[in-house]
């Protein structure tokens, strides 16, 4: 009887299964065409899941390393490999799969898709009503998976490795930043309303701190730190369309943070304190409890309950005031508003990168496209201090 193979570990080793000298595994197969193929990792457990994949496919007729899949079944197998995902981007990764579903392109061999296959499938979903934002939802899932296949050698080249805006229009709505008028204007409507006026206090702190509204709702009393007067972010609240809450890291490690408050949001999360109600027991989420922010059920608010109240709120002024209309408002808008406030009173674009959150300071830069013509020219005539002979020696011989 022949001893069987093991590893530098003493490890058996199943059929197909060697090391190499340089301690890399490998594992070699016949693929459905009848040829001999090789896949490798320098981890024993991976290299045997990359197996049962590809046992798996080639039970199902399928050879992924030949490019022999769908897109369709690339796509899923990309999403099935990704760990730790967020509800949102599961959402977002179920609602793109839909979409591809639904298109002759997701039926095809990934061999057989080149660059200009997949800038015409783009055109095509454009000419089809699909908005840019949702084409680069689309991209954002299906580049990564052919990247992905082109890493393992399945395919030569990736066929999405080129810039969407080259290909189709960008007729996405640009970001809105309120101005100091509509502000005002917004603000005092719903100070001033009956129906509106208690969720005047949300509305400040998010318009004061650039907050994104589910970090807002996440926010508990021991997240206020009233003696620094700054607020603790580093998680959100989130809830499953089946009722589930759960509560998430930031959006991104740099949105682990501390916020200033200035005197306005001071105040209004003190009125926010005093106004919540002494619930007999508090609601409990992943460890967290005494969430700043309840509904009339006495849970956590989440996202869509302030986007709501913004909502009815809109509705309602728009009713009332057809004459002084103003952009659609939405939480994120107060974000971007924030922003663009800061980023027009000089704030440093590091400085307001760590307040905001942002991963990239690039996110942060496109802020100032936002930026108000009179203060740059104001604060370039700071910077740019002309001696006064000179400038009136050339008006003189322009004349």
């Amino acid at each position: 009887m022949s001893e069987k193979r093991r590893d530098n570990k003493g490890r058996i080793l199943r059929t197909g299964e060697s090391q190499r000298k340089d301690l890399i595994y490998q594992y070699r197969y016949t693929d459905i065409r009848g040829k001999r193929r090789t896949i490798y990792s320098s981890n024993l457990s991976e290299l045997r899941k990359k197996e049962a994949e590809i046992l798996k496919q080639l039970s199902e007729g399928i050879d992924y390393a030949a490019g022999q899949i769908t897109v369709i079944a690339l796509v899923e197998r990309y999403i099935r490999l990704k760990q730790g995902t967020r509800y949102n981007t599961k959402v977002g990764y179920k609602f793109v799969l839909n979409i591809i579903k639904t298109e002759d392109f997701g039926y095809r061999q990934i061999r057989d898709i080149k660059v200009s296959d997949a800038q015409a499938w783009m055109i095509k979903l454009h000419d089809d009503g699909r908005g840019y934002s949702t084409l680069t939802s689309v991209r954002g899932v299906i580049k990564p998976a052919f990247q992905m296949a082109y890493n393992e050698d399945a395919i030569r080249k990736n066929p999405f490795d080129f810039k969407l805006v080259d290909v189709v229009p960008n007729d996405s709505q640009k970001r809105i930043a309120l101005t100091d008028e509509q502000q005002e204007i917004w603000m005092n409507f719903i100070r001033e309303d009956k129906t509106y006026s208690k969720y005047y206090d949300e509305f400040v702190v998010l318009l004061g701190t650039g907050m994104r509204v589910s970090e807002f709702c996440g926010i508990t009393k021991d997240d206020l730190q009233f003696s620094e007067r700054r607020i603790r972010v580093d998680h959100q609240l989130v809830r499953e369309r089946g009722g589930k809450y759960y509560v998430e890291k930031t959006k991104t490690e740099c949105g682990c943070r501390f916020i200033p408050m200035t005197d306005e949001v001071y105040r209004s999360l003190l009125n926010i304190l005093e106004r919540r109600k002494k619930v007999a027991k508090e609601f409990i989420v992943d460890g967290y409890s005494g969430f700043l922010l309840l509904d009339k059920n006495d849970h956590p608010k989440v996202a869509l309950h302030i986007e709501n109240e913004m909502r009815w709120a809109m509705k309602k002024y728009s009713k009332l005031h057809p004459d002084k209309p103003l952009p659609h408002i939405t939480p994120h808008v107060f974000r971007h508003t924030f922003c663009t406030n800061m980023a027009n009173k000089g704030m440093d674009v590091k400085h307001l990168q760590y307040i905001m959150g942002h991963s990239d300071v690039g996110v942060t830069l496109n802020v100032y496209t936002h930026a108000n013509y009179d203060l740059a020219a104001e604060q370039m005539l700071e910077i740019i201090d002309f001696p006064s002979s000179y400038v009136h020696q050339e008006q003189r011989e322009s004349v």
